[in-house]
């Protein structure tokens, strides 16, 4: 297994539900280091550029509207297959469908309010770092 990073977003429900010390904790525990973080209210302008694979989408309006409805803590992870081993840890798009004990099953409450998001590849992981933290915003630090 290879070393790469991914990103998370704890959306804006997660951020109201208060659960943005536990998701990090659930990454940490996991081996996930956090490389480089922020809280940010998402602009329009910078929600419709990382969305806009899904420009053409039907739901791309209400995606929009609802990333940008409060803050989100955007982070950048590092670790052993950092997308795979996220992805299991946030769980299934829909909630419904997420097994127990995973993020969304925990805290979600429908596909689209589902607290989370996490890089599905290394090329998609790759722009969206870079769509929210310059070179020098991320560590290369050494851990144990």
């Amino acid at each position: 297994m290879a070393v790469e990073r991914t990103l998370s977003i704890i959306k804006p429900d997660g951020v109201r539900k208060k659960v943005i010390g536990e998701v990090i904790k659930r990454f940490e525990s996991n081996n996930l280091k956090i490389v480089a973080a922020k809280l940010i209210h998402m602009s329009k302008e910078q929600a419709e550029g990382f969305y806009a694979v899904h420009k053409e989408r039907p739901f791309f309006g209400e995606v929009i509207e609802f990333i940008t409805s409060g803050p989100c803590m955007v982070m950048a992870l590092e670790g052993e297959d950092a997308i795979k081993r996220n992805r299991a840890l946030m769980g299934a798009t829909n909630p419904a469908e997420a097994e127990a004990g995973t993020i969304r099953a925990d805290f979600a409450s429908d596909i689209q309010c589902n607290v989370v998001h996490g890089s599905d590849a290394p090329e998609t992981a790759a722009f969206e770092i870079g769509h929210f933290f310059a070179d020098n915003e991320i560590q290369n630090i050494i851990w144990d």
